[in-house]
């Protein structure tokens, strides 16, 4: 048998060898050195804002907690103030005395409950400032930037 040619050869094309201009090799180190910066940049304030969202949690969970205790506190005397109250009004022998008893219990659960009242707030304003601080100061980190 005959050797069988192909009738058509593919034409050999070469990639001519050129080198890239120096302009766009340093546009194109730049762009990366730059690119790299923005990513640690963004990076570190992904770092920041989380650490800043943790440390708020924190301080309102602590808040929460600190404030939940006083409100259970000032339940718990409440409760005694009544009980105590309800048994000496069952011991009353006469209605003035069940009257008296009654207004001088009045009077000392509305100053127990306007105390109350003002050492949860303080507990609460004092929560509110307390969380809003690390995002003040985040926002504030961030602005000057």
């Amino acid at each position: 048998m005959a050797d069988i040619k192909p009738k058509t050869a593919m034409p050999n094309f070469k990639i001519p060898v050129t080198e890239m201009p120096e302009m766009v090799r340093e546009f194109a180190e730049k762009s990366v050195a730059q690119a790299k910066d923005a990513y640690a940049k963004l990076k570190s304030a992904a770092e920041e804002t989380t650490d800043m969202l943790e440390d708020t949690y924190t301080t309102a969970t602590k808040g929460a907690t600190e404030f939940n205790l006083k409100a259970l506190e000032a339940l718990r005397s409440n409760v005694n103030s009544a009980f105590d109250y309800t048994s000496k009004l069952l011991a009353s022998k006469t209605f003035a005395e069940a009257v008296e008893l009654s207004s001088t219990h009045m009077r000392k659960q509305f100053e127990a409950l306007s105390a109350q009242t003002k050492d949860l707030t303080a507990i609460a304003q004092k929560i509110t400032t307390d969380t809003a601080e690390p995002i003040k100061a985040g926002v504030s980190k961030f602005k000057m930037q």
